[in-house]
């Protein structure tokens, strides 16, 4: 895939529509396309923090562990961005993530992802809004789920 061929992907991403091409360019160029397998981990819960990743095609699963096993908590598709949580917060990660289907993202390495949240305000509110639907979705389906027990 070309440079301008990533630039013209990264542009259909709500996140980053009001980014500048010439700046979609660095960060397509600063960052690596990455495919992963129906099955395979982008991370675990408990590593380092070092990227973030913005699903391009496919979709992931993000869980942890319960007490009788693996507990999902989302199933994100393209154009989600996975990963940040950590890097926000500068903290393990919190989850584990592995690919439902076979996926390609975009890795953005860590400071790279901070850089762009401190050049562009509106990648952060945006980043902000996203963190806070998930979290009223996971309160609900606590609710839900404490509810029904």
């Amino acid at each position: 895939m070309t440079l301008d061929t990533e630039v013209m992907s990264l542009r259909q991403v709500p996140l980053f529509r009001e980014v500048e091409p010439s700046r979609l360019k660095l960060l397509a160029f600063t960052s690596e396309r990455v495919h992963f397998e129906a099955g395979q981990a982008f991370f675990a819960r408990g590593e380092a923090a070092d990227a973030a990743y913005l699903i391009l095609e496919g979709s992931a699963a993000v869980s942890i562990d319960g007490p009788f096993g693996p507990v999902r908590l989302a199933l994100l598709g393209p154009n989600a961005l996975v990963g940040e949580m950590g890097i926000l917060a500068d903290q393990p990660r919190s989850a584990t993530v592995i690919a439902d289907t076979a996926t390609t993202a975009l890795r953005i390495d860590r400071d790279v992802f901070i850089e762009l949240l401190a050049q562009f305000p509106q990648i952060s509110i945006a980043v902000m809004r996203e963190l806070a639907v998930r979290l009223e979705q996971t309160n609900q389906r606590l609710a839900e789920r404490v509810g029904n027990a």
